[in-house]
């Protein structure tokens, strides 16, 4: 079966998609109690984060968002000088020196360095009165949009 939303195989008996992160149960994801047995509305909600009108959590840390102005997404940019660096030497080991394979293997780790480990993160970036946290970073920009949407939509929500 395939994620209806990312497009990803998935387990036929799965409750959320294992790539993007999107509950494929979405009755479960209406309604969350909390200490005082009142219901809060869930704007958003997977293993790592909750986003309810009172709180907005992230692994162990929680805001409450009446101390939340305001929530970005932020794109963290990686410098991307050393796989090029890599990569011109091995090049250059390639067409002017006589270490044709070392230079061919230096270009190649250079690329696969470039192309997979060097892509930017994006990160959930919150002003409060503490200053402004990125509280959730992924390389998947989707999902770090879905979770700025959600607690947008509780911001707005609270009034």
């Amino acid at each position: 079966m395939d994620c209806p939303v990312c497009g990803e195989e998935i387990l036929t008996t799965a409750k959320k998609c294992k790539h993007c992160g999107e509950w494929l149960d979405k009755e479960n994801t209406s309604k969350v109690t909390n200490e005082s047995n009142t219901e809060e509305k869930v704007f958003y909600q997977d293993d790592n984060v909750l986003v309810t009108q009172s709180r907005f959590t992230v692994g162990s840390e929680t805001y409450a968002m009446r101390n939340i102005s305001s929530v970005t997404n932020f794109e963290i940019k990686k410098s991307k000088i050393f796989p090029f660096l890599v990569m011109f030497i091995g090049f250059m080991l390639i067409f002017v020196g006589e270490e044709f394979y070392v230079g061919g293997i230096m270009a190649l780790v250079g690329f696969i360095w470039l192309l997979i480990v060097m892509r930017n993160d994006f990160a959930v970036k919150i002003s409060t009165n503490a200053g402004e946290p990125n509280t959730l970073i992924s390389k998947n920009k989707k999902y770090i949009q879905e979770v700025v949407d959600a607690v947008n939509e509780a911001i707005i929500y609270r009034g």
